[in-house]
This record gives C-alpha cells, sequence and structure tokens, in this order.
C-alpha cells in the first residue's frame, strides 16, 4: 500500500503533537483562557501550602465552566482518603493526580483513571517505579527539590526521559514558552505540564505565555 505525501505528513504532525496540561488553575477566567488556547486538561490543585490550592467553591466553578471534552484534574499530595473523596463527591474530576509518597493500592481505590508523579532524584530507579504503577493512566516525570512535591521552575536532565516507558509518559518541571519545544524535540513524550512557567503571579495566568507555550509545544 502506498502512503501519499499528504498522509505521511498528517501521520507526522499526529505524532509529534502532545498533550498540553496547564496546571494550577485558580479561576475561571484563566480555565476558558487556557481552553481557549488549546489546552487539553487543566490541573486543580487541593494541597494548602500552594498558592495556586483552590477551595472546593473555586474548583465546582472552574470544572462546571470548561465543558465536557476538557480533562479536568484534581492534584493531591499526600492526602487523605477522606479529603480526597470529599472534593470527589463535590466537583466533577476526570482524572486524580497524585504528588506524592502514594502507593498503587492507595492511588488505585478512588474509581478515577490516576497519573503518578515521580520526582527525579539522582537515584531513582524509574523503570522499577513505573512497574509499580501499571495501573496509571500516565506517569508525569517532574524535578526533584528536597522537601518539595513540585512547582519548583527547576528542570531536569531530558535525557532521563525514557523513550520506551509502558505508560505514557508527562513531562513537567520548569518548562516555558522559551523552552518547551526543546523538550519535546528531545523526548518521546505523550504530554506535558505547565504551571508557573505561564502566570505573571503565583497562580495568576498569563494569556499570551500560554498561547506561546502551546504554540510553541506543537
Amino acid at each position: 500500500m502506498i502512503v501519499s505525501d499528504v498522509q505521511k505528513k498528517v501521520n507526522q504532525k499526529i505524532q509529534k503533537n502532545v498533550r498540553i496540561k496547564i496546571c494550577g488553575i485558580t479561576s475561571v477566567a484563566d480555565a476558558l483562557i487556557a481552553i481557549d488556547a488549546g489546552a487539553d486538561a487543566i490541573g486543580l490543585v487541593f494541597y494548602e501550602p500552594s498558592p495556586r490550592c483552590v477551595s472546593i467553591e473555586q474548583a465546582h466553578a472552574i470544572a462546571q465552566a470548561v465543558g465536557p471534552f476538557v480533562t479536568v484534574v484534581a492534584l493531591f499530595v499526600n492526602a487523605d482518603k477522606a479529603t480526597i473523596e470529599n472534593v470527589l463527591q463535590q466537583v466533577p474530576i476526570h482524572l486524580i493526580q497524585f504528588h506524592g509518597n502514594e502507593s498503587a493500592e492507595f492511588c488505585e481505590q478512588f474509581a478515577r483513571p490516576y497519573l503518578k508523579a515521580l520526582r527525579m532524584r539522582e537515584d531513582i530507579d524509574l523503570e522499577e517505579v513505573i512497574h509499580r504503577f501499571t495501573s496509571a493512566a500516565g506517569i508525569l516525570l517532574d524535578a526533584y527539590t528536597p522537601g518539595l512535591p513540585g512547582g519548583t521552575g527547576e528542570t531536569f536532565d531530558w535525557k532521563r526521559v525514557p523513550s520506551d516507558s509502558t505508560r505514557p509518559i508527562i513531562l513537567a518541571g520548569g518548562l516555558t514558552p522559551e523552552n518547551i519545544r526543546e523538550a519535546v524535540l528531545q523526548t518521546n513524550i505523550y504530554g506535558v505540564d505547565v504551571s508557573g512557567g505561564v502566570e505573571r503571579a503565583p497562580g495568576i495566568k498569563d494569556a499570551l505565555k500560554i498561547q506561546s507555550f502551546i504554540r510553541s509545544a506543537n
């Protein structure tokens, strides 16, 4: 079967496109800016020490505003079962992102697909850890800073990103409109996750940065 040049170009474009999550959304306005710019998912942070943490009321309003074809992700860091269940009962969440030391058994009990975030310590056995989370919808790789679960604004060596993982890989950590294209070209990733890199202040997104980030990612 001969594949036309047009079809080849279409296939190449499909292969290169990465899914984009804008995390740390704190307002309906910022959520709509992200969606209008082409984001596939938005992230709502339920971790009180974060400047991007949202209340149940904020999260509900944002989730209701983005429409049915946008993935709404709830981010937790070592939260207890009751806290997570309370959010899920009140907010239409599609996907959970576990950003702490949660076990696979803990992550599996909420009747939602989940992402497991891994911080890229120098001594991490990435293949072994990913193998523990075969039930995860995807694995998110973030930079490692002692004492901080994420949102550091730091990158890690993208050469460490596996090219043949058994789970879809989402890249995070220090991504910006200026470096996202290089990150995509250097890695074979399913998606990217950005928060501080598209903000004008913690928790307040910048429309131009979001638009530039999404253009450069694809």
